[in-house]
């Protein structure tokens, strides 16, 4: 019953638009017939979704993306996301936008247990399913900039950064002068991200961009390939995260080579999360970087990591439920499955194939940060649930503490998005504004123009 009754609100909230005064009623009344039959059919699409019914989701698919997703991985790409986020339990709101000239529907999802989440809904011309993805959700609470942020100091301009097939949208803030600046590049967590790393209403990567631009550092920062390019990169058979994260660091590199105004002797990069635990396999790849700041670095696998925060938030209340416990035999399931590899030609564990997880069983961060002579800063908040003190930065203060090379710093009161925070750190918290802290910035700049 309750979902019938949220149906029923959201045609009544969307034809309430339809009744303000317009220049031309007729014109008007069918666009707003158009995006409310689009709306409506997303929450369709969802419905679907939650009811298991794959194969009516399957039909709404434009021909490409019935090659790109079969029932049976869309069936695999629903359930992993329920391992992540907890049973579905309703749809909250939906928002209608034009992207790239293609009509996106936002259906935003309560989930059990780790609450809100958009589903994206792209739409073709022919009102065919153009792509479908699951995103962060956009908070109605707006960004704030940081009151270290001075905009005076610095100018901001749109870059590509990459080439055909996989230019991506940036952005390069600029200190005023003449130059040579010294310049960071900002690389993403996992997930697709936007070139600000976006979560609710907070902007990490605008806070870092314009509190290091004020102080005559630039910065580069650029859209996620997997944010620009979902469809494309579906396709892509031995998808790993040198696709994902590696080539286009190096292809920001490239830009910042042939830009004025850069001091191309001082290219520094800046990896968040996942995007730290890659920092050193960047720099071991391209040795133009002078240097690498990890913020909240893994130094355990990705499966491992997801397992413990799964842990950690149903234990938050003292025990797990029945659901709960479900949930996570389902999640160790998936993740022994990744241990061995044990993943078939085609098949999509916890959203990602068989080559995405041999790559990175591979892959050892400290090994290869220790095989760097780059000077590195790794910088840590202490109430990080996701990536921890006591599980990944320790390994970074075992390895490097003896080092001249390498700095490392934690800070008591800041979170995963080095945004400062109080009480028993909770997922919640990214819903609400905040700012990363002044310290971190005033540390990075220090770090830099003391090298």
């Amino acid at each position: 019953m309750k979902k019938y009754l949220l149906l029923t609100i959201f045609i009544i909230l969307i034809l309430g638009v339809g009744f303000s005064g317009c220049i031309d009623e007729e014109e008007n009344n069918e666009k707003q017939q158009e995006e409310l039959n689009l709306e409506l059919e997303a929450i369709r699409i969802v419905e679907n979704l939650s009811q298991d019914n794959y194969q009516n989701v399957y039909q709404k698919f434009n021909d490409e993306m019935k090659i790109a997703l079969p029932p049976q991985d869309l069936q695999t790409a629903w359930e992993n996301l329920i391992y992540k986020y907890g049973d579905y339990k309703e749809i909250k709101s939906t928002r209608k936008t034009e992207e790239y000239e293609y009509q996106t529907v936002y259906v935003t999802c309560n989930f059990a247990t780790l609450g809100h989440l958009d589903i994206r809904i792209v739409f073709d011309e022919n009102n065919m399913v153009a792509g479908l993805q699951f995103v962060p959700t956009q908070s109605s609470d707006e960004y704030k900039p940081p009151e270290y942020a001075n905009y005076s100091m610095f100018s901001e301009t749109n870059v590509t950064v990459g080439e055909q097939p996989w230019e991506l949208s940036g952005t390069l803030s600029m200190p005023k002068g003449e130059g040579d600046f010294p310049t960071v590049i900002l690389i993403h967590g996992s997930g697709p991200n936007d070139r600000d790393e976006t979560i609710g209403p907070n902007k990490p990567f605008k806070d870092i961009a314009s509190g290091l631009a004020s102080q005559e550092i630039a910065v580069l920062r650029y859209e996620k390939r997997t944010k620009e390019y979902p469809q494309e990169i579906a396709k892509i058979e031995n998808f790993t995260a040198q696709e994902e994260v590696v080539d286009d660091a190096i292809a920001a590199v490239d830009l910042l080579m042939n830009t004025s105004k850069i001091d191309t002797d001082r290219i520094y990069i800046i990896g968040h999360s996942l995007g730290g635990m890659m920092s050193p396999e960047i720099a071991n790849q391209d040795k133009r970087i002078a240097g690498i700041i990890l913020l909240a670095a893994p130094t355990r696998h990705l499966e491992d990591l997801i397992l413990d925060q799964y842990n950690y938030l149903f234990g938050l209340d003292g025990e797990n439920s029945e659901n709960e416990s479900e949930q996570i035999a389902a999640l160790e399931e998936q993740i022994e499955k990744i241990k061995t590899l044990n993943i078939s030609e085609g098949e999509l564990v916890l959203n990602a194939p068989l080559s995405y997880w041999e790559y990175l069983a591979y892959y050892d961060p400290v090994s290869t940060a220790e095989n760097l002579t780059i000077p590195m800063l790794i910088l840590q908040g202490e109430r990080d649930y996701q990536v921890t003190m006591e599980d990944d930065f320790i390994k970074w203060e075992n390895t490097f503490y003896n080092s001249e090379n390498v700095t490392l710093k934690s800070y008591e009161s800041l979170n995963h998005l080095f945004v400062f925070g109080s009480g028993q750190p909770t997922n919640a918290e990214y819903n609400t504004p905040g700012n990363v802290d002044e310290q971190v910035i005033s540390d990075i700049e220090a770090w830099i123009k003391n090298l």
